[in-house]
C-alpha cells in the first residue's frame, strides 16, 4: 500500500501491514509509517496514565476538600483508578519511567478540575501535591479531610 493508502484507509493500511509483519516480508513493510504507529502506542500509553491520574488525583482532592460529600461513588472512582494505573504498570513495567512527569502534570489539571467540581477557590488546593504518587496509587490510603475553615474567616 502506497503513502495514500495510509492516509485515506487506515483500517486496510494496518490490517496489511500486520500481514507483512507475519508473513516476515520486510521489504513490502511502509517502515515509516509503522514506526510512527509504533510511537503513537507509546505516547497513548503516557496519555492514559496521565488523564487516569487527572481522574484519581481530582477525586482524591475532592475526598479531602469537600469530604461532607464523599460518597461511594467517589471511592469507587478512587478505586477503580488506582486498580486500573497498577494494571496499567503490570502489562507495561517500563511505563514508570514516566510516572513521575505524568503526575506532576496531572496535579496541575487535577487542582483545575477539583476546583472547578467543587466550586471551591482554586488557591484551595496546595500547588504542590499534598500527597505522592505512591500514595496516591496505595488501595489503603485515603487523604485526611480538610475543615473548610480558613483562618480569619467567619
Amino acid at each position: 500500500m502506497s503513502d495514500a493508502a495510509y492516509a485515506v484507509d487506515f483500517y486496510a493500511w494496518a490490517d496489511e501491514q500486520a500481514e507483512l509483519a507475519r508473513q516476515r516480508s520486510a521489504n513490502r513493510l511502509d517502515w515509516d509509517h509503522v514506526a510512527e504507529e509504533l510511537d503513537g502506542l507509546a505516547t497513548d500509553q503516557e496519555w492514559q496514565l496521565y488523564n487516569r491520574y487527572v481522574v484519581l488525583l481530582t477525586h482524591l482532592l475532592k475526598w479531602m476538600f469537600q469530604n461532607e460529600r464523599a460518597g461511594a461513588s467517589l471511592a469507587l472512582t478512587i478505586r477503580n483508578q488506582r486498580k486500573d494505573i497498577a494494571k496499567q504498570f503490570r502489562k507495561a513495567p517500563s511505563l514508570k519511567s514516566a510516572d513521575a512527569e505524568e503526575f506532576a502534570d496531572a496535579y496541575e489539571t487535577a487542582r483545575g478540575e477539583a476546583a472547578k467540581q467543587t466550586s471551591l477557590p482554586l488557591d484551595t488546593f496546595p500547588v504542590e501535591p499534598p500527597f505522592t504518587s505512591e500514595q496516591t496509587r496505595d488501595l489503603d490510603f485515603w487523604p485526611v479531610p480538610v475543615s473548610q475553615e480558613r483562618p480569619g474567616v467567619e
